[in-house]
């Protein structure tokens, strides 16, 4: 029997099923594992790390609370506080034994 053949529907619903494993192989995985490592980031800030803002400010954080965050940014040492989501990365120099 002959099943991927055009007339019979149960070869276009296996092909329907992994044309969508496919593309949530290629599509949402990755973006979950992007989501995990963000929030990872996030959770791992400490004082005295530098970071870069989703809207490109860069700052040194002062002040961490639950779910916000408090930089200071340039040499007049103003500081800003900011959702600890609004950041984009960690620009801490590390080096390769772990320690800032």
């Amino acid at each position: 029997m002959n099943y991927l053949s055009a007339t019979n529907p149960l070869g276009s619903y296996i092909i329907m099923a992994v044309m969508l494993l496919a593309v949530y192989l290629l599509m949402f995985l990755p973006q979950k594992k992007q989501q995990k490592r963000e929030a990872a980031m996030r959770s791992a800030l400490e004082i005295g790390d530098e970071v870069l803002t989703q809207g490109g400010i860069i700052g040194r954080v002062v002040s961490l609370k639950d779910d916000t965050i408090v930089i200071e940014t340039g040499s007049d040492r103003v500081k800003i506080r900011i959702l600890r989501n609004a950041v984009a990365a960690n620009t801490t120099p590390k080096d390769s034994t772990g320690s800032k």
